[in-house]
């Protein structure tokens, strides 16, 4: 039982240390991608690069709640970056849709954020997308393995 216990404080240990780092780094790309929207605003954009949504199917990837997506997409609106329309299947509810300027203003910031990627790590292009896939990857199977102890 003791080395379980140690074994689990090792572990916790380096988790706390996984969840600041990945902390950091999500904050620095953030700003150094100059979105010039807040980081709610973001993640209400990126969710929508998959497809119209509605509100409530936001809520899940951008862990907010429904009525704070509902003025996160007004506001968007209001920036012309995303649309909202009436469902046809449903006139009762609306769907979001990012515009072409939401996009826009997405790619422009990763293409910031690869930039200085490829500055920072000086590598070649092939090298530093080795590093940064095989930190995806790894972070992937962490966030996989532990979504399906919450499911």
């Amino acid at each position: 039982m003791e080395v379980r216990a140690r074994d689990e404080q090792r572990i916790t240990r380096t988790a706390r240390d996984l969840m600041s780092g990945v902390g950091r780094l999500g904050r620095t790309m953030y700003r150094i991608g100059g979105f010039g929207v807040p980081h709610s605003h973001v993640n209400v954009l990126t969710a929508l690069e998959a497809g119209p949504q509605r509100v409530g199917d936001l809520t899940l990837p951008t862990g907010l709640t429904q009525p704070r997506v509902t003025v996160l997409l007004q506001e968007l609106e209001e920036r012309g970056l995303v649309e909202r329309r009436r469902c046809t299947d449903d006139r009762r509810a609306i769907r979001a849709h990012l515009t072409d300027e939401g996009r826009e203003l997405l790619r422009e910031a990763r293409l910031r954020i690869a930039a200085a990627l490829l500055n920072t790590l000086g590598t070649s292009a092939d090298d530093a997308e080795r590093v940064v896939a095989s930190a995806r990857e790894t972070v992937l199977t962490l966030v996989n393995a532990l979504e399906s102890e919450v499911n």
